[in-house]
């Protein structure tokens, strides 16, 4: 068995792959096994060297990466998923999440931020990237005037561990999962989250966990 953790890189630019395999091998634990220039040999080569993780470009031609992890996810194949984009959007990165990924990094990030989304996902953690939390909590002050302060003592136990959860990125079935039940009831739970905590929107509570992330492990750990 191999002592590294063994790293699939998939972006359609060479340059790119070429600076990224640099940035992750300074880290003497991980190694990069294998590269792809498109999703459906991205898919091949992880079916079958099944690295721990794969570095995904969400643009690529053929099958994108959106469509690499979720085809992962359909065969049960349990390699990580980092996706490395360009796109700061919060609907993608949603899209992107529910699709089987770990871990969501803006292209240009810190090269410490490759290796540190890395290790978190192996180690069974969600992973977004420094470059697109400040973005995404910019666009929630510039839509309330300033930062809405934390206050979470109208939640239940229950609803304070899931708030937690979504402040690490999880999606409403990655919840369901991690704490054995169904993905409608943390649906549930986040409607009453949101009643209780007096926000509205489709994202607000994702960005209000996001925002509080730091006091929301503090407070519930």
């Amino acid at each position: 068995m191999s002592n590294f953790i063994e790293v699939l890189l998939a972006d359609d630019h060479p340059v790119v792959r070429r600076g990224l395999k640099a940035t992750i091998e300074e880290d003497s634990d991980l190694r990069v096994i294998a590269e792809a220039a498109d999703g459906n040999d991205a898919l091949r080569q992880i079916i079958d060297l099944r690295p721990a993780v794969a570095i995904l470009d969400i643009d690529m031609p053929g099958l994108n990466g959106l469509g690499v992890a979720r085809e992962l996810s359909a065969q049960k194949i349990e390699t990580h998923v980092v996706f490395m984009t360009f796109h700061a959007d919060e609907d993608l990165m949603r899209a992107a999440m529910d699709a089987g990924g770990k871990g969501y990094l803006l292209k240009g990030s810190e090269t410490d931020e490759v290796g540190a989304a890395i290790h978190a996902v192996c180690a069974g953690r969600t992973y977004i990237g420094s470059k697109m939390a400040a973005i995404l909590l910019n666009q929630k002050a510039e839509l309330s005037g300033g930062v809405q302060p934390l206050d979470i003592t109208l939640l239940t136990p229950s609803e304070k561990k899931i708030l937690r959860l979504i402040a690490d990125g999880l999606s409403s079935k990655e919840i369901g999962g991690a704490l054995s039940i169904h993905y409608r009831t943390v649906e549930n739970h986040r409607t009453n989250m949101c009643r209780k905590l007096n926000i509205e929107g489709a994202n607000a509570l994702a960005r209000f966990a996001l925002q509080h992330r730091s006091a929301l492990h503090e407070r519930l750990l």
